[in-house]
């Protein structure tokens, strides 16, 4: 029973993240996003490659979430009208039937997950190198 709950705690969090989410930056370079973007505190990473693929691993999506490791396709969604963001559109991993993520960007060498539209990231994740 107690799994269930969690499940539908990561759901709701995770379906939260999926609206357009306001106060991502401005506009991004797409050349420059690829790299590894990690978080020393709690390990978790990003890696962006410049063929469209990314691998997420030990990310935490919540307070009380356990890490979880996902992968599959990223596309910058170039918005005239609002924020631009990285959009995760996943294919593998520990994410359930959650089919995308979105990855808002901090200037040019920093990542963050947003799970609550009108809260502080979640999780941010510095540029630690090429990948």
């Amino acid at each position: 029973m107690r799994k269930r709950a969690g499940g539908r705690l990561l759901g709701a969090v995770l379906a939260a993240s999926m609206a357009v989410v306001p106060g991502c930056a401005g506009p991004v370079d797409v050349g420059k996003l690829p790299g590894v973007y990690r978080d020393d505190e709690t390990g978790g990473e990003v890696r962006l490659e410049s063929d469209g693929a990314f691998s997420a691993t030990g990310v935490l999506l919540g307070k009380t979430s356990e890490p979880v490791d996902f992968s599959g396709r990223w596309e910058l969604h170039d918005s005239q009208t609002s924020s631009d963001f990285v959009y995760l559109s996943v294919e593998d991993g520990g994410l359930g039937r959650t089919g995308g993520v979105q990855l808002c960007t901090r200037g040019e060498g920093t990542v963050y997950f947003r799970f609550d539209p009108d809260g502080p990231p979640t999780l941010e994740l510095d540029k630690v190198g090429a990948p």
